[in-house]
């Protein structure tokens, strides 16, 4: 295992994770790759984690038993209305920030990473092909201009359909933000990069779930809905689980990014990844 530079901070963003089959594989992975890794944060998406769509209380406390330190939520958000008293009292938890403000939940979260390093994380819908919400560019704007100049390492996870919408974010808050990596579309993207600026970007890191399926649900339920027009209901598939997601390494000195990568485990690498994990910390809500 390499040794890491402990000036860095060194960021894990999981793509969404669907349902059993993806909180469970973050349930055998991510203590196992806090160590081998050497992670000082791990951000997940959780907008699918309950039976495809939204997030239960349970489901949260799941999830940061397992070692994840801050969740973000995206347009189904708000699918299991018992996940509001989570959003209104937890401080580890991100509503889209360009939702109205009478939305519940909160628009930014400040972490502090195991190195001691304060982390801004906050989470942005897009607008194109996306339920009509206010301008992600302006939220980002103003949720900026109130974060004090000493938390530097700044995580965008931007929630949104479009690539172009996804990589004109990016150019916008080159500079101004570590990383902006995209969720929503469930489909990994091989662009990861760090812009001019010093800011690590990707259009999206992927889903956390099982790819032998359609958006991590079952192939032949899509497929009948599909060429038929016959209801079906989109249960969640089983097979081929994985944990995707990126990661990304900071110097906190100046909040630039300084490396991005791609990561991809297996359910048999996450059984390994089992046997080596630290034992975990009880939370409670």
């Amino acid at each position: 295992m390499e040794t890491k530079d402990p000036s860095i901070v060194r960021l894990l963003l999981i793509g969404d994770i669907v349902g059993k089959p993806g909180r469970q594989i973050v349930a055998r992975a991510v203590r196992g790759l806090v160590k081998t890794e050497q992670l000082d944060l791990v951000v997940a998406n959780a907008e699918n984690a309950a039976g495809g769509s939204g997030l239960t209380p349970a489901n949260y406390q799941e999830l940061i038993a397992a070692g994840v330190d801050c969740i973000t939520l995206g347009d189904h958000i708000y699918r299991r209305r018992e996940i509001v008293s989570v959003l209104e009292k937890q401080p580890n938890i991100v509503k889209p920030a360009n939702f109205p403000n009478s939305a519940p939940g909160r628009e930014m979260a400040i972490v502090r990473a195991r190195n001691g390093v304060e982390v801004a994380v906050f989470s942005l819908l897009g607008r194109v092909f996306m339920r009509p919400v206010d301008c992600p560019w302006a939220a980002a704007d103003r949720l900026l201009a109130t974060l004090s100049d000493q938390v530097k390492v700044r995580l965008l996870d931007f929630h949104a359909e479009a690539t172009s919408d996804k990589q004109l974010m990016g150019r916008y808050l080159d500079g101004r933000v570590s990383a902006v990596l995209g969720t929503h579309t469930h489909v990994p993207t091989a662009d990861e990069r760090i812009l001019p600026g010093g800011t690590a970007f990707q259009c999206d890191v992927g889903m956390t779930g099982p790819y032998e399926s359609i958006l991590g649900r079952r192939i032949d339920r899509v497929l009948e809905s599909t060429l038929t027009f016959n209801p079906t209901h989109f249960e969640v598939a089983d097979d081929d689980v994985r944990l995707m997601g990126t990661m990304v390494e900071v110097d906190p000195n100046t909040g630039r990014a300084t490396a991005i990568r791609r990561i991809s485990i297996t359910q048999s690498q996450a059984d390994g990844l089992a046997s080596l994990a630290d034992p975990p910390k009880r939370h409670a809500l």
